[in-house]
């Protein structure tokens, strides 16, 4: 779905809600408030009147959309140019591209990026692990602070199916954010162990979990592969979203980093998606807390 595919399909107000009507009720509208479907529709205003709560509502209401003041077109377009810019899009560079300011696009981005966030089942097969390190300043003094470990930076750790999808966890700063104990709990919350075989490099960290599920290691002292162990996907995953927080976000803080890391899991898992930007109206749509 690119700009074009948006103006043909949604060229006015009333179809875009007509189609999320479509998307969120799949014609049997019910009132997002008591859940009943006992309604009176209101056309002219394009809401509808609850008969047994005696409240009127809309399609939007409890969707990313609430309480929205923009064309549902314009969210239309900020949802296509966030799904296709493979790096992100910055919040300036979305402004422009809808006419809307700085911080509305950041809020409509973020409100976005809440209807990426996904779960999904736990991961099985071959498995591979890795964390890497986002944020904090340029490595300076004399002699430079080490990279990776050590930094004051945050610890993201990652696991990727091969082939399949990626789940993240931002680990934090607290201390033990990557001790044996903690990397166990994120294996076991978020790998199907009996079913799976994780790949990781030497970190210490990981030595914990080869007492629970099959666990192979690479050292990345001597080389990035030795046959099929190897963490080459997640590596390659860290470097896409590294390029996009620098080039285009800049600086992310601790307390949204999550979504942002979402928006590129989510990108990556459903880049084989036939309609991922059907997929996200029905996610913005269904299960959001309006917050």
């Amino acid at each position: 779905m690119n700009i074009v595919e948006i103006y043909r399909q949604f060229p006015t107000e009333e179809s875009c809600i007509v189609h999320l009507e479509k998307v969120r009720w799949q014609g049997r509208p019910s009132c997002p408030y008591c859940k009943s479907e006992n309604q009176t529709a209101l056309p002219s205003e394009h809401r509808y009147h609850c008969n047994k709560c005696n409240t009127s509502y809309s399609v939007t209401v409890g969707t990313i959309f609430h309480k929205t003041h923009l064309d549902l077109q314009k969210w239309f377009l900020a949802i296509s140019l966030v799904l296709n810019a493979k790096k992100g899009i910055s919040a300036r560079q979305l402004g422009r591209d809808i006419e809307v300011n700085k911080n509305t696009a950041w809020y409509m981005g973020m409100r976005i990026r809440r209807a990426m966030i996904e779960h999904g089942d736990l991961l099985r097969g071959i498995v591979e692990m890795d964390e890497t390190y986002i944020g904090g300043k340029p490595r300076k003094g004399d002699p430079p602070r080490k990279p990776g470990r050590g930094t004051p930076k945050t610890p993201v750790v990652g696991m990727a199916e091969r082939g399949g999808r990626i789940k993240t966890v931002v680990a934090g700063k607290k201390k033990g954010a990557l001790s044996q104990k903690r990397l166990s709990a994120i294996v076991r919350e978020h790998v199907d162990v009996r079913q799976a075989v994780l790949m990781t490099d030497e970190f210490s960290g990981y030595g914990g979990v080869s007492r629970f599920m099959e666990h192979h290691s690479v050292d990345h002292k001597k080389s990035y592969a030795d046959g099929a162990v190897h963490t080459n996907t997640m590596e390659s995953f860290w470097a896409l979203l590294k390029r996009g927080i620098v080039g285009q976000y800049h600086k992310v803080s601790i307390r949204h980093l999550p979504k942002y890391i979402a928006e590129f899991c989510y990108r990556q898992n459903n880049r084989d998606s036939v309609d991922i930007f059907g997929l996200t109206l029905s996610n913005a749509v269904g299960g959001f807390n309006g917050q």
